[in-house]
């Protein structure tokens, strides 16, 4: 049976993602895409789709002839991201709320299959259905506008680049979207505003404060 590319580009990016959090690779180290190829038994496109990736992410930088390198990105710089989407899924959950009152099955099952995730210690299925459940909102809120914004957040990069720190915490992330999801079904708006923004801030409240994102190489 065939591998699923995206699925090992998953896996790696995720190795490669500690690695650059560890500092593992140190700063301007260059990662050779033929080398981690190698490493993991595969072709080189599902590692050059990996290091794309992280690059959306400004965690490495790509140069002609060269390579990749990690970048120096400091906590704060990666976490900049976070008060943007607060600011955007707030205005996206009161924008909602009226159309799912009562209506919040699909967000529901996105919970769900996040508490499977999380008791399998699945971080791709748990990421995938993280973002499921965000995105119900965000396209309920019906305004384009917004949900362009939103998706050039990278949000599903971004999801992962925190969860991948805290995989022992999946089912109390999971468990951390039921008071949106109460807030929703109930048709409150300014109630899930609020608990959409606190929910968003404090992962990266917490991110700064971890300061994982320190580790990293020279600017571009």
């Amino acid at each position: 049976m065939a591998v699923n590319r995206a699925m090992l580009r998953d896996q790696i990016k995720d190795v490669l993602l500690q690695r650059i959090l560890d500092g593992e690779y140190s700063p301007g180290q260059r990662i050779v895409e033929i080398r981690v190829a190698e490493e993991f038994g595969v072709s080189q496109a599902p590692v050059r789709e990996a290091l794309r990736e992280l690059e959306i992410l400004r965690l490495v930088v790509s140069e002609p002839f060269r390579g990749a390198r990690v970048r120096d990105v400091s906590a704060e710089e990666i976490a900049e991201a976070y008060p943007v989407r607060a600011a955007l899924e707030e205005l996206a959950a009161k924008l909602a709320a009226e159309r799912l009152a009562g209506a919040a099955g699909g967000l529901a099952a996105e919970l769900d299959a996040m508490r499977a995730a999380a008791a399998d210690g699945d971080l791709h299925r748990f990421v995938r259905h993280d973002v499921g459940f965000h995105r119900i909102f965000v396209d309920a809120s019906a305004n384009q506008t917004l949900v362009g914004l939103w998706e050039a957040l990278h949000v599903d990069l971004r999801t992962r680049l925190t969860l991948i720190q805290r995989l022992e915490d999946l089912a109390e992330v999971a468990e951390s979207h039921v008071p949106i999801m109460e807030a929703l079904d109930a048709g409150d708006a300014e109630r899930a505003g609020r608990v959409v923004r606190e929910h968003i801030e404090g992962f990266g409240r917490w991110f700064v404060e971890r300061g994982a994102g320190s580790a990293g190489a020279e600017d571009a």
